[in-house]
């Protein structure tokens, strides 16, 4: 006979990965009878999730359940970052922050309070509620450019829309391109169904990357280019497509705009070419376009490693381009692939007040905190100095390129400061209060899964340890004490959720709960644009029209090209420094947690044997990067899966794991990139010494 059930054994409950990551899984949580969270499962009944999520989530117990998380309010009472806290009320953290914004704003205007957040969560109440305060209070505005504008505008050059091939559509592709992103480390999905494609249908995986990292190593063909070269390599396969003849001119003729000049323009450009601009061999770039060519159900899957480079729009549009020349778009398991955000058609007025939003308000670039904080005037637009800030869902200490000068800028006395926080980060020590905050299991929100076709509900599982609070609470209670007025301060979260939800045409709450995901991918014909592009021609532009993606356009090329506005090396600074993401972190959430930190191990430069033997340094050595934005004191791996002049530093380690206190960051530029901004995290120029 079936024992009883009892009420201690654990419970599911459903939710959504909220973190920084395009495949926003598909989660099944266990819910201990202590009230904390257990064993965390992806949904195998949940097509792209498949039942695998990556291993930092699937310990996220040891983050929830963590010790050092921030329980109470806390009012700094020693200087900035000496961690000199005492415990405070609640009203009286929310009445200090409340009074700070009043001050800054009747002595240099509402443009001198900044609310900066990014996307430690991706629910759209939590991470977005903060644009409502800033807009019905009318505070400086934020251009979000750390992670996506760059990839996003190359990739919208090209299709007019950002949307492509249902992602699940891996599995039926005879090969499968992943080109800017190091799956295995930052959506394991993509893997799942690469893998899948490759033991049912024999399907070739190919890596272009500029180390050979976990995703590469899996692969049949790694194109282990130079950072920053991905333009040159994709116009040099469009050459050999269009030489050899595996260009589909009639799929041209119907779906492009201008194939024949885009033909004659790319004759130039041939293997050898691009071999000595990407230090690839012309072979292996022939190989490449042959199999493109031969193989013509090819899933081109495109990632924000392009976000990471000042020439990243032009590289991607390029990237982008080869689907048209090939015509795979017309094919199931064929085409280009970036992101799927615009299928999802919110209206966002209940979450970010757009009915109150002032567009003569000022709008900040993200990446440009460290600038902004010390005065910069073009960063500022030429108005007030920021005087107080709110801090939602990011760490910016650590986080923002150029931290010289973001930890310059955060020093100030003048500068006013409130986190909203889950552990004392970097940005936390630097704040005069600090507020406990939620994690995703303990609030109600909507995540929508750019990286697929999702939208997924994330319900209040658990209660929150302490006295952390929403980030929505925080919104409204301090639009309460700052006169700011719009329906969404009035309502509850999950009452924003439906809201939305209707306003946007979805399913409701009580379906989305039932049924945990809603499908929103469009069918095959719209999803592979075979009733035009987006563009209002209908046609795919080769010939990119960069006014229409950013005011900063001048220079960039009409057509796919090698455009080299990166960060080249030279005499002075001989090498090239990617910084790319470490697998146990994301971004510096969980490097709080033991298990990361002890699979991580510490802070490590990447360095082919070659310049290790001609600089003298030691594997294990301590070394010294640096250039004119300031230096970084590491240890050594002695690494030939980098071509000679490339060093790789996975991160974000937090500063303090640094021999010197000074994290990666301190080497990035905070420089817009063009045609609209965005911070190049992997386009460095840096000299190398032994330390």
């Amino acid at each position: 006979m079936n024992a009883p059930f009892s009420t201690a054994s654990p419970k599911t409950g459903y939710s959504a990965c909220p973190h920084d990551c395009p495949s926003t899984c598909a989660l099944e949580i266990e819910l201990l009878p202590n009230g904390q969270i257990g064993k965390v499962r992806g949904a195998a009944e949940n097509g792209y999730t498949a039942g695998v999520i990556c291993a930092k989530v699937a310990r996220y117990a040891e983050r929830a359940n963590h010790r050092e998380r921030l329980l109470h309010p806390l009012l700094r009472v020693g200087p900035k970052g000496s961690g000199q806290f005492r415990q405070i009320s609640w009203e009286e953290a929310l009445d200090r922050t409340a009074e700070a914004f009043r001050q800054a704003e009747a002595k240099f205007g509402s443009e001198a309070i900044w609310p900066y957040f990014y996307a430690g969560t991706m629910g759209l109440v939590q991470r977005d509620g903060i644009e409502r305060l800033r807009n019905a209070k009318r505070y400086s505005g934020q251009h979000s450019t750390i992670c996506v504008t760059l990839a996003r505008a190359g990739y919208i050059a090209g299709t007019g829309n950002l949307r492509g091939p249902d992602p699940r559509e891996m599995a039926k592709s005879d090969c499968v391109v992943i080109w800017g992103t190091n799956a295995v480390h930052t959506q394991v999905n993509v893997m799942t169904h690469a893998i899948r494609a490759r033991k049912e249908r024999g399907a070739k995986i190919v890596v272009v990357d500029p180390y050979r990292n976990a995703t590469a190593e899996q692969a049949d063909m790694h194109l282990m280019l130079r950072p920053g070269t991905d333009g040159a390599l994709a116009c040099a396969v469009m050459n050999v497509l269009f030489r050899d003849g595996y260009a589909d001119r009639d799929y041209m003729a119907r779906y492009t705009d201008v194939p024949d000049e885009l033909e004659r323009h790319l004759q130039s450009r041939s293997p050898e070419w691009a071999a000595a601009i990407t230090g690839l061999t012309a072979a292996e770039i022939t190989a490449f376009a042959h199999l493109l060519g031969q193989r013509k159900r090819h899933y081109i899957r495109l990632g924000y490693g392009f976000s990471r480079s000042r020439n990243g729009a032009t590289a991607m549009h390029a990237a982008t381009s080869i689907a048209c020349v090939t015509g795979a778009w017309q094919y199931e398991g064929g085409g280009a692939f970036h992101n799927n955000g615009a299928i999802f058609r919110w209206d966002k007025t209940l979450i970010e007040g757009l009915d109150v939003r002032d567009p003569s308000i000022r709008k900040l670039d993200q990446s440009q905190i460290g600038p902004i904080l010390c005065g910069d005037s073009e960063a500022l637009k030429h108005g007030p100095p920021v005087t107080a800030m709110l801090i939602q869902n990011t760490n910016p200490y650590e986080v923002a390129p150029d931290s010289n000068l973001v930890r310059r800028g955060f020093a100030r006395d003048d500068l006013f400061v409130c986190v909203h926080e889950q552990f004392m980060t970097a940005t936390a020590k630097m704040a005069d209060i600090v507020l406990p905050a939620t994690m995703f299991t303990e609030h109600d929100d909507i995540y929508q899964a750019g990286g697929q076709q999702s939208i997924l509900l994330g319900p209040k599982l658990v209660e929150p340890p302490g006295e952390a609070r929403e980030n929505h609470y925080v919104i409204c209670e301090l639009a309460k004490r700052l006169g700011a007025e719009h329906p969404g301060f009035r309502m509850s979260a999950i009452e924003i959720v439906e809201g939305t939800l209707k306003a946007s045409g979805w399913p409701d709450v009580a379906t989305l709960r039932a049924q945990r995901w809603h499908d929103c991918q469009p069918d095959f014909r719209t999803s592979h644009f075979l009733d035009g592009f987006g563009w209002p021609d209908g046609k795919f532009r080769f010939a990119a029209d960069w006014s229409a993606m950013g005011p900063d356009h001048d220079g960039m090329p009409r057509l796919p090209d090698q455009w080299d506005s990166i960060e080249l090396a030279s005499e002075e600074h001989p090498f090239r420094l990617v910084t790319a993401p470490a697998r146990n972190f994301l971004n510096t959430s969980f490097t709080e947690t033991p298990t990361s930190l002890k699979r991580e191990q510490r802070p490590t430069a990447f360095i082919h044997p070659e310049d290790a033997a001609r600089l003298g340094i030691a594997e294990g050595g301590l070394v010294r990067l640096g250039n004119r934005r300031g230096t970084v004191k590491l240890h050594a791996h002695l690494f030939d899966g980098v071509q000679p002049g490339v060093v790789i530093v996975e991160s974000i380690w937090p500063n303090s794991a640094f021999e010197e206190g000074i994290g990666i960051n301190a080497l990035t530029g905070a420089d817009p990139a063009q045609p609209n901004g965005g911070a190049a995290f992997h386009d460095n120029a840096i000299w190398v010494r032994p330390a």
